[in-house]
């Protein structure tokens, strides 16, 4: 895993975007995602499609790596934490969640958050139906666009179309950012991409090695 970075003020905080689908907001220490839609890879197993097992764990590596480089205190989960309740790929989550005790977990609930969630209070998640408000953001799983607050939000899964040569195009995930809001790019590598979500807003894209704006 290659960690590139880049920083900007937003609301007079500063944020940290990074090429593994997160970002940190300095001020709170809390590293920031969105759709790790937990269990999608059993349900997709259990249905008959043969999805890898170790998708799930990847994922979760890759947060311990992101938790550990920025001495991350807390994480916040923008909805679509989970994906079609509890099943077995909860085990792995609950494993993972044995070893980084210390860290606060805040969950706010997304679309595919809907079955109860009585089985996460043992793990000490504290859980938010609606949205949360930190200022100067307001967290919220699917994007309101309000003049009167700045949100942080995911639900889309964005992406950007970059044109290479040779007409050759990539799609590649991507932060979206405008004057009132930023969408956070799907933080588990199983999703699709929603590239036209994208059109006419400025984007912070990524690759497995660069971190660049467009």
């Amino acid at each position: 895993m290659t960690l590139q970075t880049l920083e900007k003020t937003i609301q007079n905080q500063t944020l940290v975007f990074t090429n593994q689908r997160a970002l940190f907001w300095h001020e709170q220490k809390a590293v920031i995602i969105s759709d790790l839609h937990i269990g999608k890879t059993a349900y997709f197993r259990k249905n008959g499609i043969p999805i890898p097992s170790d998708i799930l764990e990847k994922d979760l590596e890759r947060l311990a790596v992101l938790i550990e480089n920025f001495d991350a205190e807390q994480l916040l989960i923008v909805g679509d934490f989970l994906h079609a309740g509890k099943n077995k790929d909860f085990e792995i989550f609950e494993a993972w969640r044995s070893k980084n005790l210390t860290l606060k977990i805040i969950l706010i609930k997304g679309n595919h958050d809907i079955q109860k969630a009585d089985f996460l209070k043992h793990l000490e998640i504290t859980i938010f139906n609606d949205f949360l408000k930190l200022d100067p953001f307001t967290f919220i799983h699917e994007p309101i666009d309000s003049e009167n607050q700045f949100s942080i939000s995911g639900h889309l899964h964005p992406g950007v179309t970059v044109k290479l040569e040779k007409r050759k195009t990539l799609r590649l995930p991507c932060f979206r950012v405008s004057d009132n809001q930023l969408i956070l790019p799907a933080f588990s590598e199983f999703t699709g991409l929603d590239t036209k979500s994208c059109e006419d807003f400025d984007c912070i894209a990524f690759t497995d090695d660069l971190i660049f704006e467009l």
